[in-house]
């Protein structure tokens, strides 16, 4: 998840792409331009473990856009391990 962050941040498309499950990859990622990453929170997480091929990662990311007060984006990150690498694959929604 930190890693996908800082992608983000410093907008590496091509490691997005690459650590986003096929089933939901999209065909490319746009960025921001106006927003500036301020800082990453993991609120808690499931699986993930060195045995485990699934698990999610709830965190609370925090920005400013265009400058203006500071915003949070909060998801609960799902993610499997395919070939030893972890995918994003979608937000997972309370159901």
């Amino acid at each position: 998840m930190r890693s996908r962050y800082t992608a983000y941040v410093i907008h590496d498309r091509a490691y997005l792409l690459a650590t986003w499950h096929p089933s939901t990859r999209p065909s490319s990622v746009a960025f921001d331009e106006g927003l500036e990453w301020l800082g990453l929170d993991i609120l808690g997480r499931t699986g993930g473990g060195m045995l485990d091929t699934e698990g999610t990662v709830e965190f609370v990311a925090t920005y400013r856009s265009e400058g203006v007060r500071q915003q949070q984006q909060r998801e609960n990150s799902r993610f499997v391990r395919a070939n030893r690498t972890w995918l994003y694959v979608d937000d997972v929604v309370p159901g």
